[in-house]
């Protein structure tokens, strides 16, 4: 796949370019995409020198004709995951270039896309109470383009805890309506109850019914009962101790308080990244 990293490294021009051979160039210009009447022709530059305009020594044809097509709607051009996916819906036949107008009108472009350099990270969340807050956010977030140069994308798990419901079931907090008890609200408590809750769910029923005999369901997603993480993960813990990175099972995780802003959890995504694209890094050199 060729997606320059920056549309400043992109050109675009109007006439043919393969005269200029020899003449000035912009110094960041990588690639330069020509309009001509034609049709499209995409070149790959090399160019020498210093400073603003750079000697171009040669242009190499890497696109034209019924291999490029425009995309007609304008995107966010930082948003890199959104581009790949709309290049690859249009990448049909002899198409495998897609050009790209951002909403500044910057142009970029993508040859052969593909979705694997494109890491997915695994919301962990739990329901209800609904919607769930942290696969909400991270929604919000994807459309507000904010994560958009990370080249990520997001898949959900949700572990539903209605699967448990029952009346000698309690669960830590009447917010969630699910039908059983409440530890927050509920004092009719009874024996041989099951507590479905995390580890602070735990000393509080055992300080509240010391004499109770009980079965505990941890539904954190740091102890992995209920689900063990295959791929990153983004997660949530009532235990602001234990926010940050993580991993279980062999996995890399980010960890964010329970009721985490969205400017936490945007932090903590990119720190994520930072650490998978070390270890992917370190394990293509041979370090891992």
């Amino acid at each position: 796949m060729i997606f320059p990293a920056d549309y400043k490294s992109v050109g675009v021009t109007r006439t043919d370019p393969t005269g200029r051979i020899g003449g000035p160039i912009y110094f960041t210009t990588e690639y330069l995409i020509a309009q001509l009447p034609s049709g499209y022709k995409i070149y790959r530059v090399k160019s020498e020198g210093e400073g603003l305009l750079r000697k171009l020594i040669s242009l190499e044809l890497i696109a034209g004709g019924n291999e490029v097509k425009t995309y007609k709607e304008k995107l966010d051009s930082h948003d890199r995951t959104k581009l790949i996916v709309s290049a690859i819906e249009l990448c049909k036949g002899s198409v495998n270039t897609v050009i790209f107008e951002g909403m500044d009108r910057h142009t970029t472009f993508i040859q052969d896309p593909s979705l694997h350099e494109v890491m997915e990270i695994e919301i962990i969340d739990i329901a209800p109470p609904e919607p769930p807050w942290l696969d909400f956010a991270i929604q919000r977030l994807v459309k507000s383009g904010i994560l958009g140069e990370l080249n990520i994308r997001f898949s959900t798990k949700l572990i539903d805890l209605r699967r448990f419901e029952g009346e000698k079931v309690v669960f830590p907090c009447h917010a969630s309506e699910l039908k059983g008890k409440y530890l927050d609200t509920d004092i009719d408590i009874e024996n041989n109850s099951t507590l479905v809750g995390c580890d602070i769910s735990k000393q509080i029923f055992e300080l509240r019914y010391p004499d109770l005999t009980y079965k505990h369901i941890n539904m954190c997603p740091l102890k992995t009962q209920l689900y063990l993480p295959t791929r990153p993960f983004i997660t949530r813990c009532c235990q602001s101790k234990k926010s940050g990175m993580v991993n279980l099972n062999g996995i890399d995780g980010a960890v964010v308080h329970w009721g985490a802003s969205e400017y936490d959890i945007v932090d903590a995504i990119r720190m994520l990244v930072k650490v998978l694209k070390g270890n992917l890094e370190s394990y293509r050199t041979g370090l891992l």
